[in-house]
């Protein structure tokens, strides 16, 4: 079962004619973000190389919400281009433009044009930690093994 939540976008001007984010499927998860680059003037990541791609859109997400920017697996898998910050964090009070950081792990160059698919964006709750300063914490049976103590 999933909850909807209410989600105010603003197309900026650079985005005028592309669609808003959309699910590919009814039981997705995530909205994929396209790229708001001038017609005409792709942008290309040389490999080894990252760039700050503008998606033409600011949004409002409701308090106790944040949006995560993930990468599409296609792009991955394909051309070996992906998020760099994943998941990349757009707090609720963030209103500035959403803007992907691609790095292209790929042999080759990525030509991303204007439209394209670049990333998803997944709306989710949060949980706010209250910190209590402790002298010790409480044992368990993994201690402070990390790292691949538990398996490969």
């Amino acid at each position: 079962m999933s909850t909807k939540v209410t989600v105010e976008v603003q197309r900026l001007p650079h985005a005028e004619g592309l669609p808003l984010p959309a699910y590919q499927t009814s039981e997705a998860a995530g909205l994929d973000l396209l790229a708001a680059v001038p017609e005409g003037q792709p942008m290309t990541l040389a490999p080894g190389k990252y760039a700050m791609v503008p998606t033409g859109l600011a949004i409002a997400l409701p308090p106790g919400f944040e949006a995560q920017v993930r990468p599409r697996s296609g792009l991955a898998a394909k051309h070996g281009v992906t998020v760099l910050n994943s998941p990349g964090t757009i707090d609720a009070d963030y209103r500035g433009e959403i803007k992907v950081i691609l790095i292209n792990h790929g042999a080759a160059p990525f030509v991303i044009g204007r439209g394209e698919r670049i990333a998803q964006m997944v709306v989710a709750p949060v949980v706010q930690a209250a910190l209590v300063p402790v002298a010790s914490l409480s044992e368990t049976d993994r201690g402070a093994g990390g790292f691949g103590s538990t398996g490969r």
